[in-house]
Parts: structure tokens; sequence; C-alpha cells
């Protein structure tokens, strides 16, 4: 995996700050893109204004929430080959079902602590 170009959608400034400080634990050199909305990112997607190895990806968001953000993204020739993590509070089985059938490459329910976020992004981007 060893994702370099990570893109992470998440409307919860405590939560960006949080995830980019373990990827910059992780690995000095990977370059994370916070958007906060799916909307925003699915346009910056498809002009290619923004490039991303992986997406992380909330879903609980206004406007468009991650469910659908990642149906769009899976039904678009151009961006449907991008790994789209699932990055949430949720750890209900039905919302992981959910998302593994819409495309989800994995679901990973926000740890409550600091370490076990680095130890889980570590494989990931190390």
């Amino acid at each position: 995996m060893h994702y370099q170009n990570i893109l992470l959608i998440d409307d919860d400034e405590e939560d960006q700050e949080i995830f980019l400080s373990a990827v910059t634990q992780v690995s000095g050199h990977v370059q994370c893109i916070v958007v906060t909305h799916a909307a925003k990112a699915l346009q910056k997607l498809s002009s290619k204004e923004i490039m991303a190895d992986v997406i992380f990806l909330d879903l609980n968001m206004p406007l468009m929430n991650g469910q659908e953000f990642l149906f769009e993204i899976k039904k678009n020739p151009e961006l449907k080959h991008i790994p789209v993590i699932i990055f949430t509070t949720s750890s209900h089985a039905e919302t992981i079902l959910v998302a593994k059938k819409l495309g989800a490459a994995d679901f990973i329910t926000k740890p409550e602590k600091y370490d076990d976020l680095v130890n889980i992004l570590t494989p990931l981007i190390s």
C-alpha cells in the first residue's frame, strides 16, 4: 500500500488536526490534503485540481455525506480506481456492510487514542 498522496475528507477540524499530526508522525514524506466538504472534494478530483493515491472519508458530513460521495466516485471511470477508506466514528455492522457494497476498500472506526491512530496508519503510509 504505502500511499504517498492522501486526501482526507472530514468536516471536523479537531479530527483533521489529529489525523494530520498522526500522518506526519508516521512519515514526513507523505502529502495529505484536507477537504471539508465531500462535494467540493469530488469536484476537485474530477477537475484534476487535486490527485490522491487514497481517500480517507468521514461518513457524517453536511451537504453530501460519505456514502453519497462513495457512490459518486465509484461510478466515475476516471476516479473509481482510487481506494476509499471509510474513517468515521461509526462501528455499526450495517454501516460497514453498506460502505463495502458501495466500494469502500476498508473501514476504520476513528480510534479514541492518538497512538492507536498512529498504529493504524503506519502500515498504510510508512
